[in-house]
């Protein structure tokens, strides 16, 4: 499992008993995660010192009970990297800090490979591999579904300052807009994708992982250029294992572009319990 090092504004503090006790910055939160099925005695205070709890509906959905006052908006930072962050609706801040492995992994192999390089970001939500992508000299395409994400995903650029790069946002639906590039014979050096388990495009359109991968690997596939870089392909799938994901990206990404294929878990230290979450799996192609 690669893990977070170096997120000074952001830990997990603990896990216990179906819920999660992190710190963003400097609020305290308590979320719900399905995967902490174990329980202990919650020693650490802050269990009962937090700022807000978010509290799900047995009818889905749910809401943030706060304790202390929560900014609408505050802001946290990973390397030299700003995201703007808020309580949204269904329990998420609007950052995935697993992710930063892979944004910390996107900006080394942008560096090393001294040229220009271009980067397709599809389901590209707040931007934080995007940002990375930037911050790191590429140019990138974001696209997302969400016009709220997108918007969101330009204000962490312009935290950032990073407003100046080279940079497209688009809201669109992902697997269409990969067609529309391909019609257009347009090629890209690094794809990074983070497909949702289960998802609605822009006009509604149900989206499963499990349904559409076949199809959203193989056209996107098509799209990396002669000369890439690297794919990345992120998933929460429980139901894919790495073997699956191993297969699937070196049968219908890049069959012909050589270069290794592998898949780990990413995952979070939780600092009270000496051992670290899972949070989903990465598969990664490179040259």
């Amino acid at each position: 499992m690669r893990t977070v090092e170096g997120f000074k504004d952001y830990e997990l503090i603990d896990a216990d008993s179906g819920e999660r006790l992190e710190r963003w910055g400097d609020i305290i939160l308590i979320r719900p995660d399905p995967q902490v099925i174990w329980s202990g005695e919650r020693k650490n205070p802050l269990w009962r010192n937090a700022h807000a709890k978010y509290h799900r509906s047995s009818s889905g959905g749910g809401h943030w009970e706060t304790y202390k006052k929560v900014p609408d908006v505050w802001s946290i930072a990973y390397d030299d990297l700003t995201f703007r962050l808020k309580p949204m609706g269904f329990k998420h801040t609007g950052l995935f800090p697993e992710q930063a492995v892979n944004w910390s992994l996107a900006k080394e192999l942008i560096k090393n490979a001294n040229r220009e390089i271009s980067v397709l970001n599809l389901f590209a939500y707040t931007g934080g591999a995007t940002v990375a992508c930037l911050s790191a000299g590429a140019s990138v395409t974001h696209v997302d579904a969400s016009k709220g994400m997108v918007q969101w995903a330009r204000e962490n650029a312009n935290a950032s300052g990073l407003a100046d790069r080279n940079v497209r946002w688009l809201v669109d639906d992902c697997l269409k807009f990969v067609k529309r590039e391909i019609r257009r014979g347009k090629k890209y050096d690094a794809i990074i994708m983070d497909p949702p388990s289960y998802g609605r495009g822009p006009n509604g359109e149900v989206w499963k992982l499990e349904q559409q991968l076949t199809e959203l690997l193989s056209e996107t596939g098509k799209l990396l250029s002669d000369n890439a870089l690297f794919f990345f392909l992120n998933s929460y799938t429980g139901g894919l294992s790495h073997t699956i994901l191993d297969y699937m990206v070196s049968e219908y990404v890049v069959k012909e572009k050589g270069g290794k294929v592998y898949t780990d878990e990413i995952g979070l230290p939780i600092s009270e319990k000496g051992f670290s979450m899972p949070c989903g799996n990465t598969t990664i192609w490179t040259r």
